[in-house]
């Protein structure tokens, strides 16, 4: 018999479990800068995390639910006879359309034994139930949820909703004025209402609890990558992430939570500033719409993601 329920504290070893067991390879750079594979017991901590996240650990899996538990997210356990079998955790958000007030599946993860038994089905009626409640008018995921939230909504007859396209700027001293200053404040309300014209890979309110909240700064190889900045450049304000690129340290990825769509005013703000901190370019997700507004210097790399919605 399937059960679903709310995720638990101590449910946390078992879902890292499921989790990790995802993973076909375990693998880390040697000191020549090779891939070699590893056992799991030989990895950092941080390199765990860089195969998928909280989850790849016992340490930062706890850290990660019990933020949802708190209020970051919803969080919902599967069980057959008991026996946790899957797992469930999707994000409250509200940005102006074309996305409105939704629920956003960011993980979905399925003991592979089990996959017949209808198990992300039972999760995904449990979260319609739960957006319903927080009165969402849709559910939606992309990619970066994993193969089986895509297997979900594609049988569950999803449209797609919006697709975000990747683009590489060249980093330049810009002639605008503008402010850029370190901001400490988190609370998730601040965004309310908000787009992110720039780096919405998952959804709004998931990427700020990923790299606006400061949990992961734990992590020393993430906190010397990663600034978060407020930005005003001729009224238009945002909050800016910019982290340092894995494999190019002379590129910055960039994450922005605006009250409006990209400015020229802000676009310039943002590669003047990854010009004086010494960074070549700078790569930013946007809306394909919007593709126009980054300028002709703007380079496709060729990245394209589709969100993905059901109605609820």
């Amino acid at each position: 018999m399937i059960t679903v329920r709310a995720a638990q504290l101590e449910d946390s070893e078992r879902i890292a479990a499921l989790a990790q067991a995802q993973i076909s390879a375990w693998q880390r750079w040697d000191d020549n800068g090779r891939v070699e594979d590893v056992p799991y017991s030989m990895l950092t901590v941080y390199e765990r995390w860089l195969h998928g996240g909280a989850w790849m650990s016992l340490e930062t899996a706890a850290i990660h639910l019990g933020r949802l538990l708190l209020g970051a997210g919803v969080a919902l356990v599967a069980e057959i006879d008991g026996v946790p079998v899957g797992y469930a955790e999707a994000y409250p958000g509200n940005e102006p359309e074309p996305f409105g007030v939704h629920l956003h599946l960011g993980g979905l993860i399925v003991q592979e034994d089990a996959q017949q038994h209808g198990i992300d089905g039972a999760l995904y009626a449990a979260l319609a139930e739960r957006a319903r409640a927080l009165k969402c008018t849709r559910l939606t995921t992309t990619a970066t949820a994993g193969e089986a939230a895509l297997l979900l909504f594609q049988r569950s007859g999803a449209t797609p909703l919006a697709r975000l396209q990747r683009f590489s700027l060249a980093a330049r001293t810009g002639q605008g004025l503008y402010q850029a200053v370190p901001e400490a404040a988190t609370d998730a309300r601040q965004i309310a209402g908000w787009a992110m014209p720039a780096g919405r890979a998952t959804s709004s309110r998931q990427q700020w609890e990923m790299l606006w909240q400061p949990t992961w700064d734990v992590l020393p190889e993430l906190r010397a990558r990663t600034q978060r900045l407020r930005f005003s450049a001729s009224g238009h304000e945002a909050f800016v992430v910019f982290q340092r690129g894995l494999f190019d340290p002379r590129r910055v990825d960039v994450y922005c939570w605006s009250p409006r769509a990209l400015s020229a005013a802000l676009l310039m703000a943002l590669r003047d500033w990854t010009h004086r901190e010494g960074y070549r370019s700078l790569t930013l997700l946007v809306l394909a719409e919007a593709a126009n507004s980054l300028g002709t210097e703007a380079e496709a790399d060729g990245y394209v993601q589709d969100v993905l919605s059901l109605e609820v």
